[in-house]
């Protein structure tokens, strides 16, 4: 018999790929939505054969009800602390009260099990969030992806594309842990139905250094690329620092400040994962940083 995946987030970007790569799985997806969900999206949702069930995300019988007979609840909500720690936990209170035996959480990021607390406010949230799930009667699995690939092309400021330069803190020979989103739903989805699965799993569809991304920009186009190295990783932190104090932003989920956090994180190496399960299902095909930026026609990007 399929199992059954409840996928909370369902209507998000990473969300609706998980749900996909489940289906391709051939799991039956259970699908949690809010009443204020958008009826389009929905409705493509309901085209795949997912289930849908409505329910209020601060409500722990409702989605207790919405969890039934589910094997695995997945997490891919996406917020600051309402979400990550409050909506989250009604949802992990509601799978435990369901007695769903598996839970992936909101992680899908850098490994932060050995980052400085204080350091990175997002990234703070999700090992608060940890300490609710450890002493939770329930199994659970994160998924530790690094960056996401896509942000090379959207919100990380790593390529330059106007200037034809590849900015770096600190040093460029430095590697960065970065896997699409599609890997990232693939493997999760591979994750959800595994039920020796541990408590973590850590996946780099790409592991690249700024003088990496600069070959591949230079083999991808006809422009010549540079490194542009923005000061070292202390200027960085005090950077920060005095963005966060003039720009607060605190109902932002990614202020400038907290690329920045990321970006510091990232490039000092402290965030690289010594031990990968890239492995563990070998049926995933890794897209390389060359192969995603291709699919992306950075070519068109430069001036």
């Amino acid at each position: 018999m399929n199992k059954t995946i409840l996928v909370a987030g369902a209507t998000g970007n990473l969300g609706g790929r998980i749900i996909d790569a489940l289906i391709e799985r051939g799991a039956n997806v259970r699908a949690l939505v809010r009443a204020e969900s958008s009826r389009e999206e929905v409705g493509r949702l309901r085209e795949k054969g997912v289930e849908i069930r409505q329910a209020n995300l601060f409500e722990v019988s409702e989605i207790a009800e919405a969890c039934a007979g589910v094997d695995c609840v997945v997490s891919a909500l996406s917020g600051l602390r309402e979400v990550i720690i409050d909506a989250q936990k009604c949802l992990l209170d509601g799978a435990v009260s369901a007695g769903v035996p598996r839970f992936i959480p909101s992680d899908f990021s850098l490994d932060f099990t050995e980052l400085a607390v204080g350091k990175n406010r997002n990234l703070d949230l999700r090992r608060e969030f940890h300490k609710i799930l450890d002493d939770a009667p329930i199994k659970a699995t994160t998924v530790f992806n690094g960056a996401f690939t896509d942000l090379l092309t959207k919100e990380m400021p790593l390529i330059l594309y106007r200037f034809r330069r590849i900015l770096y803190w600190g040093v460029s020979s430095v590697k960065m842990d970065l896997t699409t989103m599609g890997d990232t739903a693939k493997f999760t989805a591979h994750a959800a139905l595994d039920d020796n699965a541990p408590g973590y799993l850590r996946i780099a569809g790409a592991r690249v250094s700024a003088e990496d991304v600069r070959d591949v920009m230079n083999a991808l186009t006809d422009k010549k690329f540079k490194l542009f190295r923005a000061g070292s990783i202390g200027l960085l932190d005090i950077i920060i620092n005095i963005a966060r104090f003039l720009f607060p932003a605190t109902n932002s989920l990614y202020p400038a400040w907290q690329g920045m956090q990321y970006m510091r994180d990232m490039m000092q190496g402290r965030a690289e994962s010594v031990l990968l399960d890239n492995d563990r299902y070998p049926t995933i095909k890794w897209t390389s940083v060359e192969k995603f930026l291709e699919s992306e026609n950075v070519e068109k990007c430069v001036i």
